[in-house]
């Protein structure tokens, strides 16, 4: 939202200067982006005065100037048709910038004449698409005078940031009450008369939909001289970033910015019959305003003729009943139309404008009225013309109950503690009806809302503007008791998320963090949806459904990766995703995923295809940092559907505690997700994780052997369907005290061990404790090794 400072004075009578300003607007909530003072950048943009204007010797359309500017004279090389002798112009000097175009003047010879600087017109100083000359000054205009107070245009622009839930902000009325009530100064009361008619309008209104639109109002206005608005409107406009059109439409882009209404003015020639707020018909389309077509839904609002849709309510107008230079009746449009079924349109439609903006967040429902006579004012006073009486159809919706406010709360809640006095007094300063009611616990405050505030709703919202309004700063800090005993601040649970993001991160991973919504097709990629997953108003079309796996997000975030060429990603998230609505359908989940090549260290040898085995020792090294009991764990060949089967795995505790799934993503999913080659990830379930045994925070005794250890390699010859976690499982079984590690190097599938067999080698780790164990006691160990391999597995060792 941008308003200038002289535009807020016209509404807040005060002595506030812009920095003042910005710290109050900044203390309201309301975010202040920037504040640009023009003054400083259009200060060597002065008045001067051409004293003789000459035909320049070696070009036809060009004139040699001699111009008189606060530094003396100066010859100008000027190629304008208007430059001519007496007249008074704006002049730019040597080294400034020009705002149209960004251009550096600097000395130069133009046909072999020097310049000395420039004549500007109206589009290389911003004002405007003009260029069929230099800008023109009247002639009293003073030599020296500063181009920007001239125009003016050394006014402050503010442009803040607005909250959904702030949409009376959205007009320079609604910001001056809000620092009125902050004590910056006194809000101008504006008091706006009704505007007599003259005759009945032949043009009728009605709402055929209340539930979209429950207020339709009209006049019609005949006579009137459309044209360029006034260089006050214009100059305002412009310094917000917005473009002059023509008065009868700047009169409602002044009214939408000034009073948060927004307003369409139709050519009262191009209607046929009445205007009718109704619903669309199925696939009708309007040609709006902006060019486009539009083909509608049956449950999007329009104002329709007898013709058919004349534009998309509350959204934007069409071409066919526009008005132009050429309009001598206009009819005044001001309605009410639900917040709700404006957003949905407009998203579906994908039309962003200052009217859709203002609607879906709630306009003021009391100044449809107000806003339509403040506009035929302003038609009467820059077009002129005759008004009809009034049309209104529908009616305002009802006033909305009170709010009870408790004036201990406000204490409770915030720690201030404020006196029913002045509570009541800042809630009346934002205009809200306060009455001071007796109840047999104390007094509470009955609190009216304004019309213009639909975001209060009870008890909490009325505390947070008391606060608002006395600041922050009022609130003191307080020390926490000091406790004898230190508590840990997180519990374990609490704290399993920021050990898994450190873990994963350590792995070389980068986090994503992304939306909890997906599109419906990517949700369906893991099964059936459970009823109440989808959002009944998503905040994009193809963001709809809660996500029922971390998966499909990361998905989507490496294809946004590869089609700007970064193929080879490692991401991970730490979120929640859905099974369902229920108490217990949300779980929290370390998912990750890897795709393109694995980068190790220039050392560690080439560059790799991604595989099922990263994926495992990323989800292993969560585990392991979370101190999960993997040693217990079992890792199955099962996965489910959406992995790749035979190339994923389950690690679980039982049969039913399920730890975490690993793997290659099955090629089904890859290509649903639009990716191409290998996807492998994994997914690490933090609820499931049983609560460690020691809840104490000290560091484990340090287990150090003072012996060295003794390795021993065996090669056993087991069944293909004999997996390598058994195998280990075995191995360590066999001597819990001796045996401290068992890995797998290498494995063997050929006609020489067999057709259904393979060959895996070990490399088992024994270490001694009390003394250095002899060549029995080692082969004793191995004797135990081969005997728990043959009875677990059914293997043997390879002779």
């Amino acid at each position: 939202m941008k308003f200038t400072l002289s535009w807020l004075k016209d509404h807040l009578e005060t002595e506030a200067n812009a920095a003042e300003i910005s710290d109050a607007l900044t203390d309201l909530g309301l975010e202040v982006e920037s504040v640009t003072d023009r003054a400083s950048s259009l200060a060597p943009f002065k008045v001067c005065h051409v004293i003789e204007a000459r035909p320049h010797p070696n070009a036809d359309k060009l004139r040699v100037c001699d111009v008189e500017t606060a530094e003396g004279r100066m010859q100008v090389v000027c190629g304008a048709p208007n430059a001519r002798t007496g007249m008074k112009a704006v002049f730019a000097p040597m080294g400034s910038t020009i705002p149209g175009n960004g251009m550096v003047l600097k000395p130069s010879q133009i046909r072999g004449v020097e310049s000395q600087g420039m004549l500007v017109s109206e589009r290389e100083m911003g004002l405007s698409d003009e260029h069929d000359g230099i800008i023109e000054l009247p002639a009293d205009a003073v030599v020296g005078d500063g181009f920007a107070g001239l125009f003016g245009l050394d006014d402050p622009v503010f442009d803040i940031a607005i909250t959904p839930n702030r949409g009376d902000c959205l007009a320079v009325r609604g910001i001056a009450r809000d620092l009125a009530a902050k004590g910056l100064g006194r809000l101008k009361p504006q008091v706006i008369e009704p505007v007599e008619g003259y005759f009945d309008s032949p043009i009728k209104v009605a709402t055929l939909a209340p539930e979209a639109c429950s207020m339709f109002a009209g006049r019609l206005v005949r006579g009137v001289k459309n044209g360029p608005s006034p260089q006050w409107l214009q100059r305002r406009l412009r310094a917000v970033g917005q473009r002059p059109i023509s008065a009868l439409v700047d009169i409602t882009n002044l009214l939408s910015l000034d009073r948060g209404r927004p307003l369409h003015v139709f050519d009262a020639a191009k209607i046929s019959g009445d205007l009718i707020a109704r619903f669309a018909r199925q696939d009708e389309t309007v040609e709006a305003l902006d060019g486009k077509t539009y083909h509608l839904d049956a449950d999007m609002c329009v104002i329709a003729d007898a013709k058919g849709a004349a534009g998309i309510a509350g959204i934007m107008g069409g071409i066919p009943t526009s008005v132009s230079e050429d309009t001598t009746d206009v009819f005044i449009e001001c309605a009410l139309f639900d917040p709700l079924r404006i957003a949905q349109t407009g998203r579906r439609t994908g039309i962003v404008s200052d009217a859709r903006q203002r609607f879906e967040r709630g306009v003021d429902p009391e100044f449809v009225l107000d806003g339509l006579e403040a506009a035929t004012r302003l038609v009467l006073e820059l077009c002129g013309g005759s008004p009809s009486h009034r049309l209104v159809a529908g009616s305002p919706p009802a006033a909305r109950p009170n709010l009870e406010l408790r004036p201990g709360r406000l204490e409770k809640l915030a720690g201030i503690s404020i006196s029913e006095a002045n509570a009541t007094s800042i809630l009346e300063a934002l205009g809200a009806k306060v009455a001071i009611l007796p109840t047999p616990h104390g007094s509470v405050l009955s609190v009216s809302p304004p019309s213009w505030r639909p975001d209060l709703f009870g008890e909490a919202d009325l505390i947070e503007e008391i606060v608002r309004l006395i600041g922050l700063d009022a609130i003191q800090s307080m020390p926490l008791p000091q406790l004898a005993v230190p508590r840990p601040a997180l519990t374990s649970r609490q704290a399993r998320p920021r050990i898994a993001r450190r873990a994963l991160a350590a792995r070389g991973m980068n986090e994503t963090v992304s939306f909890s919504f997906i599109p419906e097709d990517h949700a369906k990629l893991f099964g059936e949806l459970a009823v109440g997953v989808q959002l009944i108003n998503p905040i994009s079309a193809d963001l709809n459904t809660m996500r029922p796996n971390l998966l499909a997000s990361l998905a989507s975030a490496a294809l946004r990766n590869a089609r700007r060429s970064f193929d080879d990603v490692a991401l991970f998230e730490v979120g929640p995703q859905y099974a369902g609505t229920g108490a217990g359908d949300q779980a929290l989940v370390a998912a990750g995923i890897r795709h393109g090549l694995y980068q190790p260290r220039h050392w560690a040898g080439p560059a790799r295809e991604v595989d099922a085995f990263d994926a495992k020792a990323d989800a292993m090294a969560v585990l392991d940092a979370l101190k999960a009991p993997i040693a217990s764990a079992q890792i199955v060949a099962e996965a489910p559907h959406w992995y790749h089967p035979g190339r994923s795995g389950t690690l679980r505790l039982g049969p039913k505690m399920v730890l975490a799934h690993f793997g290659e993503l099955h090629p089904a999913f890859v290509s649903a997700m639009d990716l191409k080659g290998r996807l492998v990830g994994f997914e690490v379930f933090l609820d499931n994780l049983p609560e460690p045994k020691s809840r104490t925070r000290a560091r484990a005794r340090l287990d150090a052997a003072d012996l060295l250890p003794v390795t021993r390699d065996f090669a056993f010859l087991v069944n293909q369907s004999v997996s390598a976690d058994a195998l280990l499982r075995a191995v360590k079984g066999a001597d819990k005290v001796l045996i401290t590690d068992a890995q797998v190097f290498d494995v063997f599938v050929g006609e020489a061990v067999g057709i259904e067999m393979k060959s895996v080698a070990l490399s088992v780790r024994l270490q001694p404790r009390e003394k250095t164990l002899t060549e029995a006691e080692i082969e004793a160990v191995s004797a135990k090794i081969v005997a728990a391999v043959a009875k677990t597995t059914g293997g043997s060792l390879r002779s």
